[in-house]
């Protein structure tokens, strides 16, 4: 059972996700307390692969009060915990054209550890993102015409 904190809705708005893995994230001390908080912000955050690394920019997480001058930087550069492999992996797929790493969720897994769910994403142009809409109205509009026929 994995209680998820925050989800990235803007990521599943603007990228077509083409495959997702599971991370770890380093954090400091008090970051923890102030993600169990629910105070941290995914929104126009991403990760690159740097020097058999990969670390993730622009993730903002609130300083915890209690914690007066242990807090860090809520913008600072995290790095991403994963296997080697994986690493080599996503570097080659980053390397292909128009293909970033984008964090989807931050949850806390069975054992309480902090995890982020980073998907390999291609970018959806405008056209794309008016047809998502429409289909999405579309599958609605169908799902209240058949509860509706139901309900006669």
């Amino acid at each position: 059972m994995m209680k998820v904190i925050t989800t990235n809705r803007k990521a599943y708005r603007d990228y077509e996700v083409l495959e997702t893995l599971e991370s770890g994230i380093e954090l400091k001390g008090s970051e923890v307390k102030s993600i169990r908080a629910g105070r941290i912000n995914l929104e126009d955050s991403f990760a690159r692969v740097e020097n058999n690394e990969v670390i993730l920019y622009n993730s903002h997480i609130n300083p915890y009060e209690q914690a007066s001058y242990l807090n860090v930087e809520p913008t600072r550069l995290r790095r991403l915990l994963l296997h080697k492999n994986q690493i080599r992996k996503l570097a080659g797929s980053v390397a292909q054209k128009g293909t970033t790493l984008v964090p989807l969720k931050v949850y806390f897994n069975e054992r309480g550890f902090v995890k982020i769910e980073l998907a390999l994403c291609k970018g959806k142009k405008i056209y794309d993102r008016r047809e998502t809409l429409k289909r999405r109205e579309a599958d609605l509009q169908i799902r209240r015409t058949l509860k509706n026929r139901r309900k006669k």
